[in-house]
């Protein structure tokens, strides 16, 4: 199991904090993104395009948010917005659980290039404005622990905000993760 360094005690600040976490997911999404686009018939490429994208979204719903709306003015409405897009981008993805069509695909595509670009101009510049680094490193190791008992499969009916999610995600994780197994699906970009 992947596990993130334990939280910083004591004033250190070592660790990866949330929003080099995020960035750098970004990055990887995107450049999945890249390859479905070029290679749209490739079936384990679109699982894990899937099973990254639901984890990285249980995640940033669990702790990026909630960060947000404490820490940042207006921080609800945005967290707001950004939970209503990460919906439809869950059921897009369900959209592409069904069909690999270039379409399906080219929809996906974009609406993670908005995310990503949402969150790279709005969100964590701010948080890095707003925020110590030393909650940012917590934060960031929260973020990847939550990653690691996240959903792998689309569920935009469930619960988006603490403290539902908290209970309901990994829940439902068990019995994606139980799927995944039964079917041999591969879930991480370095297993393909």
């Amino acid at each position: 199991m992947n596990l993130p360094p334990l939280p910083p005690v004591g004033g250190e600040t070592t660790g990866r904090n949330v929003v080099d976490v995020v960035t750098e997911e970004h990055r990887e999404l995107l450049e999945l993104c890249d390859r479905l686009t070029a290679d749209p018939e490739d079936k384990r490429l679109a699982g894990v395009v899937i099973a990254e994208l639901s984890r990285h979204l249980s995640a940033e719903e669990q702790y990026l948010y909630p960060a947000v709306r404490r820490t940042v003015p207006g921080g609800e409405e945005l967290a707001a917005r950004e939970l209503a897009e990460d919906r439809q981008l869950l059921v897009t993805l369900q959209q592409l659980q069904k069909s690999r069509s270039p379409e399906t695909i080219k929809n996906v595509s974009d609406a993670v290039r908005r995310h990503v670009d949402a969150d790279a101009e709005e969100l964590l510049p701010v948080l890095v404005q707003m925020v110590p680094i030393e909650d940012l490193i917590r934060v960031g190791n929260r973020f990847e622990t939550a990653e690691e008992a996240a959903p792998t499969r689309p569920h935009p009916g469930t619960p988006s905000t603490p403290p539902w999610n908290k209970v309901v995600d990994p829940a439902v994780a068990v019995v994606d993760k139980l799927r995944d197994a039964v079917t041999g699906r591969t879930t991480y970009a370095k297993d393909l």
